[in-house]
């Protein structure tokens, strides 16, 4: 006979529950942390409903079969399941649609017999994860998070006390914290630090309670008990989600951090996420939405024995794991990169001299395309590489020369900035020199030139 999927879930649920209560009754917890953590792990069916809902209301019905997905290897299982089965207890992976996506049909090359395959889908593989381990959840909590806390903790008393009081007295009372907070699970850090610091006057309070009540409790990182994984084709489809995720529920979204440019992770990790409140206003529930593109994920779920190892040792020394990791990673950005330039390439071919063409109205053939996103480099830096390649449009460094006529210089330099546009749109930044694209051809020299600006406005 199957088991019934509600009653496995409220039997994990209780679970979960108990679990919570044995830590806070040992003292591994607090009862704030208790409390929010209960709230993320009770009544998991509606939780996974809520997540449901919010990928249906974004993506509408699955466009394949939904599949079971095994975490372990990333890999999905060849094994169809029906959305009545689907539970917070196993992970799925399911095919979407990107109805809004604005790079759509663009990239397609043409095969035998005139067949038309697509080089850039708008199809989005969303891997939904199972509830996470309360275990696992917790040994965050009481671990990573709490020593980020920690120290956050006392960088904001050192800033405070060692102006006000000097440096040696801001070391004694340092040394005070890192021992009471070493002994108890502490969430309150002002009242905390202040029985510590017992001599405090009312302006010294006041700088120390304004700097600490700006400390994230460490419990309020743990924003993926739910959580979701989409993979993208390209940069630009995972920003017209996230902003059609703020247009369709702006009530629901709590955060967003876009790190698609971000060269200054040590790991060199590139994602996007969104936290999303699928609980209600006056109970929020994160669930976290990470955006991907493929190309990268398929290099970063070979990484698990590297995070692994750096969980099993966490005062282990990381730099040579981290410095392999970002290695590693620049791989995945270059590849990544290269598909850039293949469709670069792709768009020279068909439209490199005709994308002025109007269609009626003065509206050219490719208006909107790539899509003006807010999630973008700075206007200054911007603005700095368009000048730059007017001039060496002025100068022939690039020139069209498969225009059926011929074309001023205006319409060349329009050209060019379309097509650096789709780049700075699209690529990944690259976290160091010397990783050009190879070839000669002009889609590889156009994105060199641009890419290489990118990264000498970073490294400035």
């Amino acid at each position: 006979m199957k088991p019934d999927i509600n009653l496995l879930t409220a039997d994990h649920d209780r679970h979960n529950i108990a679990f919570i209560d044995k830590a806070r009754a040992v003292g591994r917890i607090n009862d704030e942390a208790a409390e929010y953590m209960t709230r993320l792990y009770s009544d998991g069916m509606r939780s996974y409903r809520e997540v449901f809902h919010v990928l249906g209301k974004c993506f509408g019905a699955p466009k394949a079969a939904v599949t079971e997905y095994d975490p372990v290897t990333d890999l999905p299982v060849d094994k169809p399941i029906k959305i009545a089965d689907i539970n917070p207890l196993s992970s799925y992976l399911v095919n979407h649609r990107l109805d809004a996506d604005p790079m759509r049909n663009q990239f397609f090359t043409s095969g035998a017999s005139h067949k038309i395959d697509l080089s850039v889908s708008s199809i989005v593989t969303v891997i939904v994860a199972a509830q996470k381990d309360v275990e696992r959840a917790m040994d965050k909590v009481t671990g990573k998070y709490y020593r980020f806390f920690t120290e956050d903790v006392i960088d904001s008393v050192w800033h405070v006390l060692s102006g006000a009081r000097g440096e040696k007295y801001a070391g004694a009372v340092i040394e005070r914290i890192r021992k009471y907070f070493a002994t108890r699970y502490v969430t309150d850090a002002s009242e905390a630090v202040l029985s510590i610091v017992d001599d405090a006057d009312k302006k010294l309070i006041a700088n120390l309670v304004r700097e600490l009540d700006q400390i994230k409790k460490p419990h309020h990182h743990l924003n993926d008990v739910w959580r979701v994984k989409c993979l993208f084709d390209l940069i630009p489809q995972a920003r017209t989600f996230i902003e059609r995720l703020n247009v369709m529920m702006p009530e629901r979204v709590l955060t967003v951090r876009d790190k698609f440019y971000d060269i200054g992770n040590p790991r060199n990790y590139r994602d996007s996420k969104v936290i999303v409140n699928i609980g209600t206003p006056d109970c929020v529930i994160p669930m976290e939405i990470i955006c991907q593109v493929r190309t990268f994920f398929e290099f970063e779920r070979k990484t698990h024995e590297y995070y692994a190892l750096i969980r099993e040792n966490p005062n282990m020394e990381n730099a040579k794991i981290e410095k392999e990791l970002a290695e590693f990673m620049e791989n995945g950005i270059r590849e990544y990169n290269l598909m850039i330039c293949n469709c670069l390439d792709d768009l020279f071919d068909r439209v490199g001299w005709n994308i002025l063409y109007s269609r009626a109205g003065d509206v050219t053939l490719f208006e909107g395309f790539p899509r003006e996103c807010k999630l973008y480099y700075p206007a200054n830096m911007l603005e700095t590489i368009f000048s730059k390649l007017d001039r060496a449009v002025k100068n022939e460094i690039f020139h069209i020369t498969n225009s059926s006529s011929k074309l001023d210089l205006t319409q060349q330099i329009a050209i060019f900035r379309f097509m650096a546009r789709f780049i700075l749109v699209s690529a990944l930044p690259r976290a160091r020199a010397g990783a050009n694209i190879p070839g000669d051809g002009l889609a590889a020299r156009l994105f060199n030139f641009v890419m290489n600006e990118v990264y000498r406005y970073y490294k400035k």
